[in-house]
């Protein structure tokens, strides 16, 4: 199967909720990428790998687990 038929359709399954929780997941990934740097920020890192953790689970569900619905 074409892989951007397979994601597009996997995002199909996708909420606002979904999309909102991947974008904030994004985010603290950014965050860790740039906490790697220590003088650009000072926020303790473990509070974005919380958040990448917890905003990315509900988004991989979706994309990996769920089934699609015909």
């Amino acid at each position: 199967m074409n892989p951007i038929k397979f994601f597009n359709e996997r995002v199909k399954l996708f909420t606002i909720w979904d999309i909102k929780l991947a974008q904030t997941s994004a985010i603290a990934f950014m965050i860790i990428l740039i906490k790697l740097i220590p003088q650009i920020i000072s926020i303790s890192i473990g509070w974005f790998v919380g958040i990448c953790i917890l905003a990315g689970l509900r988004p991989m569900y979706a994309m990996f687990i769920k089934k699609a619905k015909n």
